[in-house]
């Protein structure tokens, strides 16, 4: 089981390609909130609701400072087809090794149908300004949990 984060722990560094190959940092985010969501896969029915969910309350988030970034295993290409289809508006980002995944706590064992397996665990991070982990959130679900975190962010 990989290590999960807290509030005030330092967020882990990442750089990974975005749907068009380009690198994101989460670096490029300092100076801003930046909320970073993991998710299994993309264009499956759970991922697009959250996505889409995302996609609909941006003006909220932006207009509250706040920048979306999604991470899943998932390669650019499939990314960019996910995004392209959904008319996704924030950046998609493909961390095929898990690497990322893990150092957030976003990769590891979970029950999926009262089945314990290796997987991504959907989950949510706020960062804030100066790069620490604001709230970890782990095992959300797909539909509901961004009026939950506009709740629990004033937003």
């Amino acid at each position: 089981m990989s290590t999960r984060l807290s509030p005030g722990d330092p967020a882990p560094d990442f750089t990974l390609a975005d749907a068009d190959g380009k690198p994101v940092a989460l670096a490029d985010f300092r100076g801003r909130r930046v909320i970073v969501y993991a998710y299994p896969a993309a264009g499956t029915s759970g991922c697009t609701k959250q996505a889409c969910d995302f996609r609909d309350n941006l003006r909220y988030l932006d207009s509250a400072g706040l920048a979306v970034v999604g991470v899943s295993p998932d390669k650019p290409a499939k990314l960019a087809k996910f995004r392209d289809e959904q008319g996704l508006t924030f950046p998609l980002l493909s961390d095929p090794d898990r690497e990322v995944l893990t150092a957030y706590g976003a990769y590891g064992e979970k029950q999926l149908y009262g089945k314990t397996v290796t997987g991504v665990i959907r989950s949510t991070f706020v960062v804030d300004a100066e790069g620490l982990i604001e709230q970890a959130m782990y095992s959300v679900k797909a539909t509901g949990h961004v009026a939950k975190l506009r709740r629990d962010l004033g937003v």
